[in-house]
């Protein structure tokens, strides 16, 4: 296994922007791209990955856009961006969301399964903030709850080299969630938490949350390192973090199902339960090494 985990290990993924990813679209028309390696002018940027999302997106972004809205009324000096990263298909999407603070990219490499992934580097490559909070289009986490991960990042405080995490977390749910899944569902979430604990992340319970800030340094470091293009994104990422010893704070979040995943709950664990294995292995070997890219 070991050696069959080398052999096939992918280097680093190959990214690249088309022409028309070049330019994000505002109220007031085109602007390039920023990049993640200026100098950070928002304190913070929002990054939501968009694909056929048209059903739940609308919600999300009318509860993040009023609380952002009504927290810069109550303090000017707080500026924030919102990106939604979407695959440009539907002019809807650009009629809602490009609005003069919060744009709308495109990202045309959909033939890999990984589009979630590509989406959420591809905004956190674009980013403006100081800090860079990572949130799904579903809205299944409530956007207020922003506060609370950023009081956990306020609790690293000093952060090393300038870097912290703060990851949204369903863990205390646990319980609940466990009363309303199968028997089959529930073994499965299980296999998969011991998995992640035994071979990549030790300290956090939650790993799959799609709420976690990060500071700007972070980002950069561990998103530029990254390897894995699917649902175990998260899971490397973590144990990037940990590797580089940066301080991961995981803080209890609301949390509601919304209708419409589109994670098949045995194959997709099932190949999360490989990928975990390989991150583990990959690393170990030599294949993959803790080293970072310049995205232009």
């Amino acid at each position: 296994i070991c050696a069959i985990a080398h052999v096939t290990a992918v280097k680093m993924p190959a990214f690249h922007r088309h022409e028309e990813e070049k330019f994000f679209v505002t109220a007031q028309g085109r602007e390039p791209v920023p990049s993640i390696y200026d100098p950070a002018t928002r304190e913070l940027s929002v990054v939501v990955p968009s694909y056929n999302e048209e059903d739940r997106l609308p919600l999300m972004m009318d509860e993040a856009l009023g609380y952002l809205e009504k927290r810069q009324k109550k303090d000017p000096s707080f500026t924030y961006e919102v990106i939604v990263v979407d695959d440009g298909s539907k002019d809807q999407t650009k009629e809602i969301y490009a609005t003069s603070c919060n744009w709308l990219m495109t990202n045309n490499d959909l033939e890999d399964a990984g589009f979630y992934e590509l989406f959420q580097l591809q905004g956190v490559f674009s980013s403006r903030g100081e800090k860079i909070l990572m949130a799904d289009a579903d809205g299944a986490t409530k956007f207020p709850d922003i506060e609370k991960v950023e009081e956990g990042l306020k609790n690293l405080h000093p952060w090393p080299n300038g870097m912290a995490i703060s990851c949204g977390s369903r863990a205390h749910l646990e319980k609940d969630s466990i009363a309303k899944r199968s028997y089959f569902r529930t073994l499965l979430m299980y296999g998969f938490h011991f998995l992640v604990w035994f071979l990549c992340v030790k300290e956090i319970r939650d790993t799959q949350c799609g709420f976690k800030l990060l500071t700007r340094k972070a980002a950069e470091e561990t998103f530029t390192a990254l390897h894995i293009e699917r649902w175990a994104f998260d899971v490397e990422l973590l144990y990037i973090a940990q590797r580089l010893k940066i301080p991961i704070a995981e803080v209890a979040v609301n949390w509601t199902e919304i209708e419409g995943s589109k994670l098949v709950p045995f194959w997709s664990w099932l190949q999360m339960g490989r990928d975990l294995l390989f991150i583990r292995l990959r690393y170990m070997t030599g294949a993959w090494k803790l080293e970072t890219r310049k995205y232009n």
